[in-house]
């Protein structure tokens, strides 16, 4: 795979960092023309987590993952964006990108920000995934929250907690605590109703921040939605392994394509 280019993109005094990486060289030729992919990641996190993801999709389109203001290696903002002005900022780099109807996935409060991009500038994708959307309205608090992230990482594998740890570093405590209070602000459930896209919503089985119900409301919210589990996960569910995610997202295109 391409090793991929990094790149800033800078709107209204924020800027953002994100990895491109190109479609692979050796793909078939209707993976070369393929759609192009824009990952955007949970709370705490960056483009990191989705370094597998972006392998596994590059061989289908050109993959975008991208560091949103404060978090990774994008620089911190003086104010922090609310979601739905997060999806703003996103479907300005979509045009400033001229990205032609990318994929668009979301990982928790990732998933928050793809549905305000569907539901705000339906016109920029028609396609979205939703990996363990944010926030669950039973549990809208940053305790409650904190709780259930703990006890899903209990056994998680080292590797989730190696990279989790580190990007939580790189985002700093009170950076993450803003954005915590714009997260649990957020209701996704107001938005939903409005997106127009086919979108595909997955959890881990093993979840304990996104539990099913909610993910099923999720899904029952959407005019085009669909549920997946993805077997023996937790809420890191594309940190672990990306394969599962990437093949379920990949089915997904592909039944769309043939149907």
């Amino acid at each position: 795979m391409d090793e991929g280019v990094t790149e800033h993109f800078t709107h209204q005094g924020r800027t953002m960092a994100y990895h491109r990486h190109a479609r692979a060289a050796d793909a078939p030729a209707p993976s070369r023309g393929g759609r192009p992919f824009l990952l955007v990641h949970g709370i705490g996190m960056g483009r990191a987590v989705y370094a597998e993801l972006a392998a596994e999709l590059s061989a289908h389109g050109t993959v975008y993952s991208v560091d949103l203001p404060g978090f990774g290696d994008s620089p911190e903002p003086q104010t922090p964006l609310s979601i739905p002005e997060t999806g703003d900022f996103m479907a300005a780099f979509i045009c400033e990108q001229q990205l032609q109807d990318p994929v668009l996935v979301g990982h928790s409060m990732g998933g928050q920000v793809v549905a305000e991009i569907h539901a705000r500038h339906p016109e920029l994708s028609s396609t979205g995934v939703l990996i363990a959307p944010a926030v669950n309205q039973a549990e809208r608090t940053a305790a409650r929250q904190a709780l259930r992230m703990v006890q899903d990482l209990a056994g998680e594998s080292p590797k989730v907690l190696a990279l989790g740890t580190a990007q939580y570093a790189k985002a700093g405590p009170r950076w993450f605590f803003k954005k915590m209070r714009q997260m649990l602000d957020h209701r996704i459930e107001e938005s939903l109703p409005h997106i127009q896209a086919d979108v595909m919503v997955l959890r881990g089985e093993k979840d304990r921040v996104c539990p099913r119900p909610w993910t099923q409301q999720i899904t029952d919210l959407l005019p085009q939605g669909r549920m997946e589990e993805i077997p023996d996960r937790g809420h890191e569910a594309v940190i672990r392994t990306s394969q599962p995610a990437a093949e379920i997202i990949l089915n997904r295109l592909r039944d769309r394509q043939t149907g």
